[in-house]
This record gives structure tokens, sequence and C-alpha cells, in this order.
């Protein structure tokens, strides 16, 4: 009994605490619901706030781009517009070269025009020379009759004359016709050549003047050795070294003689090749100011300058080539052009002597209608043979058409350069415009000085000349050998002779003297009469 009913209070407190925890248990599940919903809504809420922010922040960052594109929009736009207007300037440019070259064009055509009918007028006028040959050479037919009935007059004549043979007869109306055509041959040539010489004289002034005006480039003294100051006297003996192996370290490196004498202060430096010279004087002078002077010292400091050298004559050469407007040289033509600034020819720098002469070749080449850029070029590299003279044996022309033909240039350019000193034939124009610029660039007063013997020798051999001549009684040679003035004996040599005895002089001048420019030749036939009134 007590044990069921312990059972049943036992199941009552068990149901009982069931209840009690199922209570709890509804309650606290209850508890759970209602916070994990204010969870949600609060995590709502803040995916809310979230979601406006970052919807906010989406907007401001596309307002942002947006803002960045228009900027680069705009720079875009301002960079178009910037070429725009370039583009714009370049064809406006271009529009007032072509407007320019046409105003060119139209002139050329004008002057093309005009020398046209120059053209025709000295047509015409040799035509009208040719009409006066042609009558001449019927004069000289009719005169040829009258001769042929004289001699037939005269032989009769003759031959009833006692103590006269047919040969003596013939002897002496061979001397009368020879008397008369050559008066007549002379009165021809006076007369040709001078309605020739006016014409030409006016032209050649004209051209050369023009030529000769666009270059004005002076000279510089020819010379062998080259001076360099000291700080003091004490610097010679440590040029010269222990036992003389500065100085001769010096000389083998440089090829230079280095003269030391008792000069106060100065030493002397002596080369007959002045790019080795100057090489070695640049060094010397860099050596002294620097103080520390022994072999290895000597041989890094000549080295060094030599190098320097190198690119200064390709800088030299550049700078003529872009004064002449001439592009396309090979790298080794314009360092031997370069070369040539150390080189001198009858005391004119040899360098300075080809810009010349390029510039008077192009003005001659524009002048005649010739392709002016080939003319330079062939003008600036006719002595480019003298940059290698100290290397190769023959004349400087044929070894600088061999290097010109070795790098590339035109045959025409190779035969004008070696041609310009007659070594081979001229076979185009380009080669004769050439002689006759180098000629005038050699020849204009001051350009070329020549040594003393050589002067005397020249004025001899052309005074000799004269003398050469039956009738000459005295000769003087004048302005420094340009001008032969002949005085002839007025009994032997009559006005028309004298024509012709000036042409002969000056053709054997031609032939056997060698000189710069042209000599004039004057011959001066006088008769005096002298009567006193006692």
């Amino acid at each position: 009994m007590g044990l069921v009913l312990g059972l049943i209070l036992g199941s009552l407190l068990g149901i009982a605490i069931l209840w009690v925890y199922l209570y709890f248990q509804k309650k606290k599940n209850l508890l759970v619901q209602k916070t994990a919903e204010e969870i949600i809504k609060e995590a709502e809420k803040k995916a809310k706030e979230i979601l406006d922010k970052a919807e906010t922040e989406a907007n401001f960052r596309l307002q942002q781009a947006e803002l960045k594109v228009k900027e680069q929009i705009l720079s875009h736009k301002q960079k178009l517009e910037e070429e725009f207007n370039k583009r714009l300037q370049e064809v406006i440019l271009k529009e007032e070269r072509i407007a320019s070259k046409e105003e060119y064009l139209s002139k050329k055509e004008s002057d093309l025009f005009k020398r046209e009918e120059q053209l025709l007028k000295r047509e015409e006028g040799l035509e009208k020379k040719l009409r006066e040959i042609e009558e001449f050479k019927k004069s000289l037919e009719e005169q040829k009759h009258e001769i042929e009935r004289l001699y037939h007059q005269a032989r009769e004549e003759l031959e009833k004359i006692a103590g006269l043979s047919e040969k003596e007869a013939k002897e002496i109306l061979l001397k009368r016709v020879e008397e008369e055509l050559t008066e007549e041959k002379a009165k021809l040539i006076m007369k040709i050549e001078n309605e020739i010489k006016e014409e030409v004289k006016r032209k050649t002034q004209e051209l050369l003047s023009y030529s000769v005006a666009k270059a004005a480039i002076p000279f510089v003294t020819e010379k062998t050795v080259s001076t360099v100051q000291l700080p003091n006297e004490e610097m010679k003996g440590r040029i010269i070294g222990r036992e003389g192996r500065n100085i001769r370290t010096f000389e083998t490196l440089t090829g230079v003689d280095l003269l030391i004498d008792d000069t106060p202060e100065v030493v002397v430096l002596s080369c007959v090749d002045p790019l080795r010279r100057e090489i070695a004087r640049i060094a010397l002078e860099r050596l002294i100011a620097d103080g520390r002077i022994h072999p290895t010292r000597i041989e890094e400091v000549v080295r060094q300058v030599e190098e320097e050298m190198e690119q200064h004559l390709v800088e030299v050469g550049e700078k003529a080539c872009f004064e002449l407007g001439i592009y396309g040289l090979h790298p080794e033509l314009v360092k031997m052009l370069g070369k040539l600034k150390y080189r001198t020819s009858y005391s004119q720098n040899v360098l300075q002597h080809s810009i010349e002469t390029a510039i008077i070749c192009g003005a001659l080449a524009g002048e005649l209608g010739i392709d002016v850029k080939k003319a330079k070029r062939a003008a600036l590299l006719h002595d480019i043979g003298k940059a290698a003279s100290y290397e190769l044996e023959g004349p400087h022309a044929l070894i600088g058409a061999e290097i010109a033909r070795k790098y590339g240039e035109d045959e025409e350019i190779v035969n004008a350069i070696a041609s310009h000193h007659e070594d081979v034939p001229i076979n185009s124009l380009l080669g004769i415009i050439l002689q006759i610029a180098d000629a005038i660039s050699g020849a204009r007063p001051g350009a070329r000085r020549e040594l003393l013997e050589a002067y005397i020798k020249r004025i001899k051999e052309l005074e000799s000349i004269a003398y050469s001549f039956e009738g000459v009684e005295k000769a003087f040679a004048i302005q420094a050998g340009r001008e032969i003035r002949v005085i002839v004996d007025d009994k032997k040599i009559t006005d028309e002779q004298a024509y012709v005895l000036a042409r002969e002089i000056a053709q054997k001048i031609e032939k056997e003297v060698t000189y710069p420019g042209i000599i004039r030749v004057t011959v001066i036939r006088e008769t005096r009469v002298i009567e006193y009134a006692k």
C-alpha cells in the first residue's frame, strides 16, 4: 500500500516536474523566437541601412566616374583641337610654300622666255655672222681669181724682164700674195674677236660676279711648325724627362719632332702633316696643364686626344655638308672632309677652298641649268684626295676620284673630280664648270700665296716666251705675273701682225707655263717721229 502510494506520488511528482519543464521549455522557446524575430528585424534594418549606404556610395562613385569620363572627353577634345590647329597650320604653310614655288616657277618661266628671246637674237646674230663669213669667202674666191689673173699677168711681165727667172718671179709674187692674205686674215680676226670679246666679256662678268659674290672666305698661312707656351723654364726639363724618355715617347706616339732650344718658355712642334702636329700640340698643352708628365700618362693623353680628334673631324665635315645642304655622304668621306681643315695649298685652307668652290660651282650650275646639288657635291669633294695624299702616291685628283668611286659616288662626279686638273679627259659639262669654279676660288685676289722662287721662275718663263718671237724688242711681266706687256719693232711688225703675235704668244704660254687664273698678253706697237727745230 505504501509502496503503491509512493509510486502514485512519485508518478504525480514526475508528471508535475515534466509539466513544469515543458512549461518553461515552451516559455524559453517563445522567448528565443521573440529574440530571433528582434534579431531578424535588427538585421533587416542594418541590411537596409547598408543597402542605402551602398546605393548612396554607388551613386557618388557613378557621378565621380561620369565626371572623370567627361574630363577625359574634354581633354581628348582639346588634344584633337590642338592637333587640328597644328595640321591646319601645316596645311597653311604648305599652301604658302606651294604659292611661293608657283611664283618662283612663273618667274623662272619668265626668265626662260627672256633667255629664249636672247638665244633667238644671238642665233640671228650668228646667222648674220655666218652670212658675213660666206660673203667673206666669196670675196676670197673673187680675190683668188683676181690673184690668179694678176699672177698670170705678172708672170708674163716678169718673163719680159731680163735677168729674172720664172722661179724668182714666183717667189716675188708669192711673197706679195702672202702679205695681202696675212693682212686680210688679221683684219678678219680683229673684227670677229672684238665682237665675240664684247659679248663674252659682258656675259662672263655678269655670271662670275654673281658667283664670286656668294663666296668670300678668308685664307690662312701655310706652315709646318707650331709653338707651345710654357709656364716656366723648369717645364722643359720635365718634358725631356729622365735620359730623354718623355720626349722620345712623345715623338714616337705623335710622329712629330719636339724642338727645345734656348728660346725662353717656348717649345716648337715640327711636322709636315698638320693633323698630327695639331694632335701633338693639344696633347702637349694638356700634359703641361696637368703637370703629370711620364711615358704612361703621355700615351694615355695622346690616345685620348686622337679619339677626340676623330670625333672633331666628323663634326667639321658634317658642318661643311650642312652649310652647303649636302646630305647622304659616306661617313668616311665626311671624316676626310674634316681632315681638309688641316691642309693648305699655297697658304689657302683646302676645306675653305672646297666650300668656296662648291658655292661658286652651285651658282654657275644654277645659271646654266645643271643639277645644283650634284655640282656642289662634286666641288666639295674635288680636293678630297689631298686628305689621303700623305698615305697614297699619285695626283690628288686621281686619288680623290678613286676614293669617291669607292664610297659610291656618281660616275659623273667621279669624272669631274678626276679631270679638274686635266689628268683625264672631261666627259660632261659638270667637269667644265668645276674647273672654272676651282680656278676662280684659287685665282681671286688674296686667296693664295706662292714661294718667291716659283714666282720669279714663272715671271722669267713668261718673258722668255715673249722674246722667242721675232720682232719683239722688250717684254715685261707685270701685275704679279697676270699680265705680260710686249713692245715690238714697228718696222718689223704691222698693226695687223700685232694681233696675230698676241694670239701666238698666248697660245704658247698656255702650252708651256703652269699658272692659276688667266694671263693677259698686251702687244704694244708705236711709231715715234722726232725732229728738232734749230
